[in-house]
């Protein structure tokens, strides 16, 4: 579920010349559908919390609270927490955790030409061929994975850990690329414990002085039945001390920038070239806005007053239309 970033491109060009407004470059599209899509994004955590007060109907389709969280829900992960390692020899896991989506990676790409049923490649991170399975050493993130060119679908391939499989083996010429999207943390939501041992636990957020009179009990130190945390700085300390492991988090990460990939045609036209383009991630429900909202951006680019307020105006419609 996604909006296709050639489509909305082309809309934009289709507009903007029909109208004979100028010109909007590729790398202008980027950036400005970068900021477009996350200004849309941010939208739905307020939009949610006014929906919260207000009666829904029990119509199918008709529920803005479903709705906006199945918006939502492209961006929703669940994964596992880091454990921070102290200064021992050896390094001992403590009960601070780094949360998934810290310190990640720039955006990757990967190009294996197929010289043989099995070789080795060697990009920013190890990328390895053994008849149809693809490994990679860093098994973070969001992946697009392209066959001489086309973008494969999920059933053309299965992602196990950092081992990509093809459902297809490779012949020698065939050039493979995987596009590696790291996700950017955006928000918590809840955080669970698990040891085997016990239920699965969901634990208490607390802040640094909860934490302290909590402590200073025997009646309500926290235990592994009942375990609690503090959110500070990019990471989450857990009580009681002895938990180091098994911490699972659901956190809403960031939408990841669209990319309008292109060549240079013998005209020096812009051609585009799907292998190193990106989608929009919105909701499909959202293409209008979209254009809407980056035409208004066009018009800022080449200064013409007239997409802005034109622009400007439909947005302000549309926004009204979602709210009656």
């Amino acid at each position: 579920m996604a909006i296709n970033v050639n489509t909305v491109y082309q809309t934009v060009l289709l507009i903007l010349n029909k109208e004979q407004r100028g010109y909007m470059t590729p790398l202008e599209f980027n950036k400005i559908g970068t900021q477009t899509q996350l200004e849309i994004f941010e939208t739905y955590f307020e939009s949610l919390n006014q929906q919260i007060r207000i009666p829904q109907t029990d119509t199918d389709y008709a529920n803005r609270i479903t709705g906006l969280d199945e918006k939502m829900s492209i961006f929703k992960e669940f994964e596992t927490a880091v454990p921070v390692f102290n200064n021992a020899t050896p390094p001992v896991a403590t009960s601070v955790f780094t949360l998934p989506g810290f310190g990640v990676s720039n955006n990757t790409n990967y190009t294996q030409p197929v010289t043989s049923a099995t070789q080795s490649f060697t990009a920013p991170a190890a990328l390895t061929l053994t008849g149809n399975a693809l490994t990679l050493s860093n098994s973070g993130g969001i992946y697009e994975v392209f066959q001489n060119g086309v973008l494969l679908n999920s059933t053309q391939y299965t992602l196990n850990g950092a081992t990509l499989a093809l459902a297809v083996t490779p012949t020698v010429g065939d050039v493979i690329i995987i596009n590696l999207y790291a996700k950017e943390f955006y928000r918590l939501g809840a955080l669970f414990y698990t040891n085997g041992a016990i239920a699965t636990q969901e634990l208490e957020r607390v802040d640094r002085t909860e934490l302290y009179h909590l402590l200073s009990s025997n009646l309500t130190k926290p235990t592994q039945s009942y375990p609690i945390y503090v959110y500070e700085k990019n990471q989450v300390t857990v009580a009681p001390p002895t938990i180091t492991s098994g911490i699972m988090t659901s956190y809403i990460r960031k939408p990841i920038s669209p990319i309008w990939n292109f060549t240079v045609g013998v005209s020096n036209q812009y051609l585009f070239n799907a292998s190193g383009s990106y989608n929009f991630e919105l909701h499909p429900a959202e293409q209008t806005e979209l254009i809407l909202k980056i035409l208004l951006y066009a018009g800022v680019v080449i200064k013409d007053p007239q997409i802005i307020q034109v622009a400007a105006q439909q947005v302000a419609q549309e926004n009204q239309n979602q709210q009656r």
